[in-house]
């Protein structure tokens, strides 16, 4: 599952717009857009452009889900997901690879790669919606970020994106202090 749902974060954040580190973030397009997908998911050497197109429409659902359930509004999250599992037909089965071990995929074999993603992230972020995860799924509180991550830390009190946005929070805070003569 942690696959699953790191992949949904990468996938949000490499193909949907809006702002990264304080910087307007758009979206690659075009052979861009397949070699971001080929980076956020670490694979997909067979991927072409109708391939990332779709998933870059799978990333912006899923951007819905992350932000639904930062602000606690479950209720908007689950049907989102619902729909994306329908349209990708999401089922669960035991798939071997010649000399691999099994693995569950939520997808057919014969289906296309986005549509494997897909229904994985679907199934991913279903499943921490469904259980002890949904208060995991969260949006960058950095000012001027609005990329998405999954806290994986032990006390669940992750905020931010990454360092960089965390460390820009603390240093403005520092500054602000300093300013006033607080700090």
């Amino acid at each position: 599952m942690r696959t699953l749902l790191d992949a949904s974060a990468a996938l949000v954040n490499a193909l949907t717009d809006g702002q990264a580190r304080g910087r307007h973030y758009l979206a690659p397009q075009g052979a861009e857009r397949v070699g971001a997908v080929r980076a956020a998911l670490s694979a997909g050497a067979d991927l072409g452009l109708d391939d990332a197109n779709r998933l870059a429409e799978t990333a912006r659902v899923l951007r819905t889900v992350f932000e639904a359930v930062a602000a606690g509004r479950l209720d908007d999250a689950a049907p989102a997901l619902n729909t994306l599992l329908y349209e990708t037909g999401a089922r669960p089965q035991l798939d071997r690879a010649p000399g691999e071990p099994w693995q569950v995929h939520f997808h057919g074999a014969d289906d296309s790669y986005a549509v494997g993603w897909s229904a994985g992230c679907a199934t991913g972020l279903a499943m921490a919606l469904g259980g002890d995860y949904s208060g995991r799924l969260g949006v960058c509180a950095a000012p001027r970020c609005d990329r998405v991550y999954v806290d994986t830390s032990r006390n669940a009190g992750r905020q931010f994106c990454s360092t960089a946005c965390q460390n820009r929070v603390k240093a403005a805070a520092f500054r602000a202090r300093r300013a006033s003569g607080e700090g």
